[in-house]
């Protein structure tokens, strides 16, 4: 399963008229990251960056004037995304913004059946909160004290932490496949949908690591314990 964590910073929270000015994603395959990522700086035209927003991200209008317009990165962001599903930390901001582009342009918007809300998760999960990204890097002993500012590749670095914690632990993204052999199984993550990891399974168990001279002398002192220890009864329960 394919699944591209994501961030944006913007000019503005009007995605009617403000511009998406940064995007930034990390691939996970099965919940691992692969080490794929995106990571775009956006020229947003004739629309200036609010001093709001600039407090949030530090880019400045200066920093985007050599940058390509969106029409420009549109066919890349598609490709990296491509039949993956959409991850974002109170997604509907970002995904506003990613199809106000996208209509701009004339292009389809993305289905919301391709998108998954990581702050939704966490108010089911978390009801009590807080939820936010700093909030949940917390709960989850997440080091993000290099977050100063806002940025969306270094966001989504963060919430590909969050999220993998979220939804189980380390443990879901150990899909340890082989030509060898492989069993699979299937758990459901947070949004109801079943996750396939194979499992890899020795075709011959490995050689054990107690010596011949270690087993003698561990069979020496079961004989002298004598019938009554306690190691005698657990050899004849199995």
């Amino acid at each position: 399963m394919r699944e591209i964590i994501f961030d944006t910073e913007t000019t503005g929270l009007d995605n009617r008229a403000d511009r998406i000015i940064e995007i930034g994603g990390i691939e996970l395959i099965n919940h691992f990251p692969t080490g794929n990522t995106l990571h775009l700086f956006i020229n947003p035209g004739d629309r200036k960056v609010h001093p709001d927003a600039l407090a949030v991200h530090g880019i400045t209008d200066e920093s985007l004037k050599d940058k390509p317009p969106f029409a420009d990165v549109a066919d890349q962001i598609l490709e990296f995304f491509a039949d993956a599903k959409w991850i974002a930390h109170n997604a509907t901001f970002d995904m506003g913004f990613v199809n106000a582009e996208f209509a701009r342009l004339g292009r389809p918007p993305i289905l919301p059946d391709m998108v998954i809300d990581t702050l939704a998760m966490a108010r089911r999960k978390h009801p009590m909160g807080p939820n936010s990204l700093d909030a949940l890097c917390r709960r989850y002993g997440i080091d993000n004290s290099h977050r100063t500012q806002h940025g969306a590749l270094l966001d989504s670095e963060l919430l590909a932490e969050v999220y993998i914690e979220m939804i189980g632990g380390r443990q879901t993204a150990l899909g340890l496949g082989s030509s060898n052999g492989s069993s699979a199984r299937s758990r459901q993550n947070d949004e109801g949908e079943e996750i396939v990891v194979d499992v890899f399974v020795r075709p011959e168990p490995l050689p054990g690591r107690v010596s011949e001279e270690e087993l003698s002398a561990h069979a020496a002192l079961i004989a002298k314990l004598g019938a009554k220890g306690i190691w005698s009864k657990y050899r004849a329960s199995e």
